[in-house]
C-alpha cells in the first residue's frame, strides 16, 4: 500500500514489583490462537501535576507463548492523533511468527490520560519505560537477564518517536537500553528543524498536527499557544522551541548519547514533514559505529506528503510500483516484510539473508532502487548569481547540470549573501525538467534561507539544500529553484518585501553512477 499520510493521523502482570496494571480486561482467545489483554498500568504525572497517567495497552500471546517456551516481544504504537491497535489480525505476521506483541495508546490519545507532551523523554519516556516493566514480568517472555525481555520495536511517525524516546531515556537513566533492536519509520531526528527549519515555520503541517490533537485535548496549553503566537508573528517564541527541543535524538546526540541496538530505518524521500535528510541524521548520528554497521536504511516515496503546488512539485501521487524499490532489492516484497526478517534475525537469531547492512538504500523518484554508502556530496558545480525576491515574487531555475545523472543523498550550498530587506526568507530546493518553465521540486521538499537584516557580502557554507534520490535522463537537467514563497510555510515567507542575492554560488551534489 501507499506509504502516504494526507493528515497528520498514521497513523496480566504477574510479578509483584511490575507496574499496577488498573481495569484489566479479562484474556480473550482469539479465532488465531492469540490471546489479548487489555488494561492499563500507571506512570508519571504531567508535569506540574501530582495524579499518575494511565498508559493503556492490548497484548497480543501467541499460542506457543509460555513459561517453558518463552518468545521475543515487539511492541507498537501509533502516529500522532491515532491510537493503539486492538485486532489480533493486523499483528498475525509477527504472532506467527512466534512474537509477542504489546499496542499502546500514547499519552494524551486513545484511552491514556494527561496531555500529549510530544515525546520528551521526562514525561512519554518513562511510559515507555513502564511499558518494558509490564512486558519484562510476563513470565512467558523471553529475557536475556531478570528484568530485561527480548525486544523489539515497530511503528511510524509519531509511533516511530515513542521507540527512540524510549531507548534513548533509558541510555540517559542507566547507561543501556533494554531495546535489541528498532524498526521506525517515517520519524524525525529534531522537532525544532522539522517543524521550524531556520525558524520558518511549516504552517500546513503544524496546523494539521494542531486539528489532529484538538480531538483528546491532547496538547498542553503552552504549545497550543505557541502555535497561535508563530501563526501571527512569523517567528517561533523562544518557550515553543524549549518545549520540544528535547523530543527527538538530536538533543539525546548533543550530549553525547548513541545507541548500540541494530536499526531498520523507514524513511519517506517525499515527506515534507520529516523529510529525507531527518532519517539520514538519525542513521548518521544517533547510532554508534558498530549499530550502524548492524543497521539498514530504506528510502521510498512516501511519508506525510502534501501536495507541493507552488511552487509545482512532483511525485505526489506515486504509482505503487515505484513507491519503495529498495525492499524488493534487499529481498522482501515490502518494507513490513523486510522489517519482520529484520526482527526475525535480531530477536531470534535467524539466517534470514538479510544484505546491504551500514549502507542507503534509495528509491528514485521515478523508482529505481540506488544504493549507496555515503550521501555526503560527491561534486561541485559553480553556479555562478542566484537573485531572489523576499516576499512577494514567482519562483526561478536555474540550471545545475544536464542528464543523464543521479543525485542520491544530502546536497549543501555555499554563497555569498546581500539582502535588502528586514527578516529575508527564500526556498530553495533542487527541480528536474527540460526547461525552466517546466521543471519541478523533487519530491516536493524545500528549505529555507533565512537572512536577518540587511547583509553584504555575508559568507554562508553548508547550506541545506533538502536530501533527494533522482534520475535526471537525457534531456533533461537539474535546476535550483528558488522561491521566495512556498505552500509548505504558506504565510511564512519574509512579510517585508525586499531581495536577496546568492553570489558566487557552489552547489555541492551527492551524485553517483545510474
Amino acid at each position: 500500500m501507499h506509504r502516504i499520510v494526507t493528515a497528520a493521523v498514521i497513523g496480566v502482570v504477574t510479578a509483584a514489583t511490575s507496574p499496577l496494571l488498573v481495569a484489566p480486561v479479562a484474556p480473550a482467545a482469539s479465532a488465531a490462537g492469540v490471546t489479548t489483554t487489555d488494561g492499563c498500568i500507571e506512570s508519571v504525572p504531567d508535569p506540574g501535576t501530582t495524579a499518575p497517567v494511565e498508559i493503556c495497552f492490548t497484548l497480543f500471546r501467541p499460542a506457543s507463548a509460555t513459561k517453558a517456551a518463552p518468545v521475543p516481544m515487539v511492541l507498537h504504537s501509533h502516529g500522532w492523533g491515532g491510537s493503539r491497535t486492538t485486532d489480533p489480525a493486523a499483528f498475525s505476521y509477527l504472532t506467527d511468527a512466534g512474537f509477542g506483541v504489546l499496542s499502546f495508546d500514547q499519552r494524551g490519545f486513545g484511552e491514556s490520560g494527561g496531555h500529549a507532551h510530544i515525546e520528551n523523554p521526562d514525561v512519554e519516556g518513562k511510559d515507555v519505560q513502564r511499558i518494558v516493566d509490564l512486558v519484562a514480568a510476563q513470565d512467558w517472555v523471553e529475557k536475556q537477564r531478570p528484568g530485561d525481555p527480548v525486544l523489539g520495536a515497530i511503528g511510524g511517525s509519531y509511533g516511530g518517536g515513542y521507540q527512540f524516546v524510549g531507548a534513548f531515556s533509558e541510555l540517559r537513566d542507566t547507561g543501556t537500553t533494554r531495546f535489541d533492536a528498532l524498526v521506525p519509520e517515517i520519524t524525525w531526528w529534531s522537532l525544532t528543524e522539522s517543524l521550524f527549519p531556520q525558524g520558518v515555520p511549516r504552517t500546513e503541517w503544524a496546523a494539521a498536527l494542531t486539528a489532529a490533537a484538538l480531538p483528546t485535548d491532547a496538547l498542553p496549553p503552552i504549545v497550543l499557544q505557541g502555535f497561535a503566537e508563530t501563526s501571527a508573528t512569523g517567528n517561533v517564541p523562544t518557550y515553543l522551541h524549549d518545549f520540544l527541543d528535547k523530543n527527538g535524538p538530536e538533543w539525546h546526540a548533543r550530549q553525547g548519547r548513541r545507541l548500540d541496538v541494530p536499526v531498520l530505518f523507514g524513511q519517506g524521500e517525499t515527506d515534507n514533514l520529516f523529510p529525507l535528510h531527518q532519517g539520514l541524521k538519525n542513521f548518521q548520528r544517533a547510532l554508534t559505529d558498530k549499530a550502524r554497521s548492524r543497521s539498514i536504511f530504506v528510502g521510498y516515496n512516501g511519508g506525510h506528503t502534501l501536495p507541493s503546488l507552488l511552487p509545482a512539485g512532483s511525485n505526489y501521487d506515486i504509482p505503487l510500483a515505484v513507491s519503495d524499490s529498495c525492499s524488493p532489492t534487499l529481498g522482501s516484497p515490502s518494507f513490513t516484510d523486510l522489517g519482520l526478517r529484520f526482527l526475525q534475525q535480531n530477536l531470534q537469531g535467524k539466517r534470514t539473508g538479510l544484505t546491504g547492512f551500514g549502507r542507503y538504500h534509495l528509491t528514485t523518484a521515478g523508482g529505481r532502487c540506488v544504493t549507496v554508502p555515503s550521501v555526503a556530496p560527491t561534486r561541485t558545480v559553480r553556479l555562478g548569481d542566484v537573485i531572489s525576491t523576499v516576499g512577494v515574487g514567482a519562483p526561478v531555475a536555474y540550471p545545475i547540470a544536464q542528464g543523464p545523472l543521479t543525485v542520491a543523498g544530502s546536497p549543501t550550498l555555499d554563497a555569498t549573501i546581500s539582502t535588502l530587506g528586514l527578516d529575508n526568507r527564500a526556498f530553495l530546493a533542487l527541480s528536474v525538467g527540460t526547461s525552466p518553465l517546466d521543471a519541478k521540486v523533487v519530491q516536493n521538499n524545500m528549505l529555507p534561507i533565512r537572512e536577518n537584516g540587511i547583509a553584504i557580502n555575508k559568507p554562508r557554507s553548508g547550506i541545506e539544500l533538502p536530501s533527494v534520490a533522482v534520475d535526471v535522463p537525457a534531456g533533461q537537467t537539474l535546476f535550483l529553484t528558488v522561491s521566495p514563497i512556498s505552500d509548505m510555510s504558506a504565510g511564512f515567507g519574509s512579510r517585508i518585501v525586499g531581495a536577496m542575492r546568492l553570489k558566487d554560488v557552489d552547489v555541492h551534489l551527492p551524485l553517483t553512477t545510474q
